[in-house]
């Protein structure tokens, strides 16, 4: 195997591995990004494009609890699960019925709050950096409630929101048709993020970074990272046909991080999010910022030249192909909202790594400061790059 000795060795190079990267070579530091695939191409591509220092509320919530049969055995809910996995999901599961429980789930809001918060003018700050300062959107994030029922049972988490700081406004129906014509009457009413910053175009974002990366002298090795151990004389990476040897090393890779860390002696209860997304080409968008109909779990995303429609979250793993039906239900949704928009143009599946709590681990290993833990992001991956790059960069230089 060829030999590679370095100070620095970023496991991944999705959005929060390139970030990690970029940081860490800021800082003085010699890196290299191992990847088997382009930089930036999975879940950090495939998101809704919206920087969310409004998420503060994990996907585990008390309302989630007293519903997750009926959201697992839902064919196209906003939370399925294939049974083919069960077996294999059963512990996950089981910590995340614990982590919806009323005390765990407002300290798992208080443990994102804290990470989130500052994460738009981070955001800006970064795309500046990296040359992608045009791709940011400041028209705010729009969530809509069917009826007065559905706005009424969502205030727990409005004012949970409140608490931290986030800002919200209350719109009528009449209001959220003001803002966004092109929406059908509904009975409900709105919630605005004023706050939320969103991009045009997350593919291209991350070949700006990705450009930004190799032009600070980053080295990238397109590999897989299949072994990781601690030596006498620091960490070795095996990523056939690579050996890296190195003082320091970042697993940022994702949902594919639970083998790594386990190797070396930090196993975390992390699973596979299958994120799925629909988009429909057309010259202008019908809206001019992210709408969630919060019902039905998904999210419309105007972007350059198209429509992106993202959401429904599958349990399932990472080798299962994409379910058509969750596919199709992504279209019939867009369907419900804009009946003309015709047939998607493409479609999509990633993976997210997912914690039971929502909340992303960034920390030193057990076994020492010389590997960093940074993933477990789930739906803030895109929103927190910025933010844990800061936080690994603190790491390293203690």
């Amino acid at each position: 195997m060829s030999r590679i000795s370095t100070d620095v060795a970023v496991i991944g190079g999705g959005v929060i591995g390139l970030a990690i990267a970029l940081r860490l070579r800021a800082d003085g530091r010699e890196v290299v990004v191992i990847e088997p695939n382009e930089p930036g191409s999975g879940a950090s591509y495939g998101n809704a494009g919206t920087i969310a220092n409004y998420a503060v509320i994990p996907v585990g919530t008390p309302s989630i609890l007293r519903n997750l049969f009926s959201l697992l055995v839902g064919a196209n809910g906003p939370l399925s699960i294939r049974t083919s996995a069960l077996p294999t999901l059963f512990p996950w599961l089981a910590r995340f019925a614990y982590e919806s429980l009323p005390h765990r789930y407002r300290e798992n809001t208080r443990r994102i709050a804290e990470l989130v918060s500052g994460a738009a003018a981070a955001w800006a700050e970064f795309a500046a950096q990296i040359g992608a300062s045009e791709l940011l959107s400041t028209k705010g994030c729009l969530y809509l409630y069917d009826t007065r029922e559905a706005f009424s049972a969502a205030m727990t988490d409005i004012e949970l929101r409140r608490g931290y700081g986030v800002d919200q406004e209350f719109l009528s129906g009449d209001e959220v048709l003001r803002l966004e014509p092109c929406l059908p009457p509904f009975e409900g009413g709105g919630l605005f993020f004023p706050g939320a910053i969103s991009l045009s175009d997350p593919g291209e974002a991350m070949r700006r970074l990705s450009a930004a990366v190799r032009r600070a002298g980053v080295e990238f090795i397109q590999a897989s990272a299949q072994e990781i151990e601690r030596k006498s004389n620091g960490i070795l990476i095996t990523a056939a046909p690579f050996e890296i040897c190195t003082r320091t090393a970042i697993i940022s890779a994702g949902a594919h991080s639970q083998k790594l860390a386990a190797q070396i002696g930090d196993p975390v209860r992390l699973d596979t999010e299958r994120g799925y997304h629909v988009e429909f080409d057309m010259a202008e968008p019908p809206i001019e910022r992210p709408v969630c109909p919060t019902a039905h779990g998904f999210y419309l995303c105007p972007m350059q030249g198209r429509l992106r429609v993202a959401g429904l979250v599958e349990l399932g793993g990472l080798t299962a192909p994409a379910n058509p039906r969750l596919l199709q239900a992504l279209a019939q949704n867009a369907r419900r909202i804009f009946p003309e928009i015709g047939e998607p143009s493409r479609t999509w599946l990633g993976f997210r790594a997912s914690m039971p709590d929502s909340v992303p681990v960034i920390r030193p290993s057990s076994g020492g400061r010389d590997v960093i833990l940074a993933f477990g992001h789930g739906h803030v991956g895109l929103t927190l790059a910025p933010r844990t790059a800061q936080l690994v960069s603190a790491i390293v230089a203690a």
